[in-house]
């Protein structure tokens, strides 16, 4: 099996964790009797969560940390070690995304967004990776999104972000083989976890762009990525007519394409 056995001295780390899919991967890890340190900026979430979790009988770290923030960033392993912990699974799904055009952009928030998104992992895979090499087991799951698979006018940013992920967790793969390290990459579809209202969608139009059989709960995606992670699958994404969808943008022409998601895409509208 991929993922490294339970054991009381170690964890996994799992950002984005106070909400949405991050919360249910963490539920899910806890699950398969796995202790978690769950790494969000919103300490009283986290420690709720917590709370929750310890009633299965497994050891919840809370360690508040903003992810945009590269000395925070640099500091996460040494407190995760601070705890007394090894850090053996390593869980990378903190994100958020901007809405409208580049041209009526916030620079500030754009570049707030690609340090999220982008460079927090990179950062810490580059940290945590070593320690799980020289150990011989470990797992890294990246979240990237169905939208890595195409260009995402309306949200360019966020689509060309998680194209890094998947293309990053993809290389990976070929890096860690015969290290007893894993990586792989989970690339949900739409789901209904309240991202979309704070990128500034409103749900009636995100629910009008994409049909109801494509979206997935963030319990049901969160089981998708942990179990492909345990079974050492590259990429996962949940649901049939996601698999579908994501094939059929990554295969057809973008000049063909784009101009088809921008007239679709809710975060144009208004936008000549």
């Amino acid at each position: 099996m991929a993922l490294p056995g339970p054991a009381a001295d170690r964890t996994a780390v799992v950002t984005g964790a106070s909400s949405g899919i991050g919360a249910e991967i963490a539920r899910e890890l806890v699950r398969r009797g796995h202790g978690v340190t769950l790494v969000a900026r919103s300490a009283d979430k986290l420690q709720a969560l917590a709370a929750e979790l310890t009633k299965a009988g497994v050891r919840a770290e809370v360690l508040a940390t903003d992810l945009a923030d590269r000395t925070a960033r640099a500091g996460l392993l040494d407190r995760v070690h601070g705890l007394g912990l090894t850090p053996e699974i390593l869980i990378n799904n903190a994100g958020f995304s901007t809405l409208g055009p580049v041209a009526a952009s916030d620079p500030l928030t754009e570049m707030n967004m690609i340090e999220v998104d982008v460079v927090a992992v990179a950062d810490l895979c580059s940290r945590f990776l070593p320690g799980m090499v020289q150990r011989g087991r470990g797992a890294v799951l990246n979240v990237a999104s169905t939208a890595a698979f195409q260009p995402l006018p309306g949200q360019a940013g966020y689509g060309a972000g998680k194209a890094f992920v998947l293309a990053y967790t993809e290389s990976l793969v070929g890096e860690l083989r015969g290290t007893g390290v894993t990586a792989s990459v989970l690339c949900p579809g739409p789901v209904d976890t309240g991202f979309g209202e704070r990128a500034g969608f409103k749900k009636e139009d995100a629910e009008a762009a994409l049909p109801a059989f494509m979206w997935e709960s963030a319990e049901a995606v969160a089981k998708v990525g942990i179990a492909a992670l345990d079974k050492g699958r590259t990429v996962a994404i949940p649901g049939a007519a996601n698999r579908i969808a994501a094939r059929f943008a990554h295969h057809a022409p973008n000049r063909l394409l784009v101009p088809v998601l921008a007239k679709q895409h809710p975060g144009l509208k208004g936008y000549s």
